[in-house]
């Protein structure tokens, strides 16, 4: 009994050394797919971002530019699609024109002319380009024969870029017009800002200008009216912020800055809409659309 009894010791002995290692052997396995899963999970995000550089002229290019009497407009600023519109019909539906001089951004009137069409289905009509893109020459005259009280000097304009349009009625004056109070209430909803508001003189140094609208593109103007922006209010909030998100109809939406002082690398998604735009003073604003407006364009759809 007692030979039996030693030889049943010794059995469980050899069992307990036998399946040690085994215990061992699996928690290293699992540790090695830890490892495994967490490269693949890098992977994942650098096929997810991609590198993008940026220089320094880009600071200067883009639908976010601050142009006032303290930062004027760069030479690289300028809308390279400014048109004449008389003589593009196609773009210009909706709305008439002053005289047969105006020029304006081609993307920027196309723009305008869904607005307008909307403004048609809610019965406001009368709506007129009163002024649109102006060269130098063009604003130098204008700020000689006005006067500071009523113009800008050459390069210290919106005009000078393309981004910005006088709109008026055919009816009255804009401040009094149907069509003015439309502007006034709806033309964040495409993009467009009141770039002049009553209740912003001392920000924008300014008088208010019910007919002087500017395009920001959505996401940029809805968050403008939410909080009762600026231009000026709401780039220094981005760059204060650093980065913030908004959803739209239930898409989200995400808005970084950054700093540029030299030509510089950043990262942009690859699978979604980004645009990039310079602040015309010391940075560039990269925003980020919903995968659902994704359009597949090269390098995931961007835009600058």
């Amino acid at each position: 009994m007692k030979k039996w009894g030693f030889l049943l010791l010794l059995c469980l002995c050899l069992t307990f050394i036998y399946n040690e290692p085994f215990f061992e052997s699996k928690e290293e396995i699992q540790s090695v797919e830890q490892y495994e899963n967490g490269k693949a999970a890098d992977r994942r995000i650098s096929e997810i971002l991609q590198k993008k550089e940026i220089t320094k002229e880009q600071i200067y290019q883009g639908n976010l530019l601050l142009v006032n009497s303290e930062y004027p407009v760069h030479p690289k600023s300028i809308k390279s699609d400014v048109i004449h519109l008389s003589q593009h019909n196609e773009v210009t539906k909706g709305y008439g024109l002053l005289n047969s001089e105006i020029y304006l951004s081609e993307d920027i009137a196309r723009r305008f002319s869904e607005m307008i069409t909307a403004a048609e289905k809610e019965g406001v009509r009368h709506f007129s380009i009163t002024s649109g893109y102006r060269d130098f020459d063009e604003q130098n005259v204008l700020y000689q024969e006005m006067g500071s009280d009523y113009a800008l000097p050459a390069g210290y304009s919106e005009h000078n870029l393309g981004l910005s349009l006088d709109v008026g009625s055919t009816q009255m004056k804009m401040a009094n017009a149907s069509e003015g109070k439309w502007i006034e209430e709806n033309a964040w909803r495409y993009g467009f800002i009141l770039r002049y508001p009553k209740d912003k003189t001392a920000i924008t140094g300014i008088q208010y200008e019910p007919w002087h609208i500017r395009y920001v593109g959505i996401p940029h103007s809805v968050i403008m009216e939410e909080n009762n922006f600026s231009l000026e209010e709401y780039l220094a909030f981005l760059k204060e912020q650093k980065s913030i998100s908004t959803t739209i109809h239930g898409e989200k939406y995400e808005i970084t800055y950054y700093p540029v002082t030299q030509d510089t690398i950043i990262h942009v998604p690859f699978n979604h809409r980004w645009e990039i735009s310079g602040n015309n003073t010391d940075g560039v604003i990269v925003t980020v659309f919903p995968i659902s407006l994704h359009t597949n364009l090269k390098e995931g759809g961007m835009t600058e």
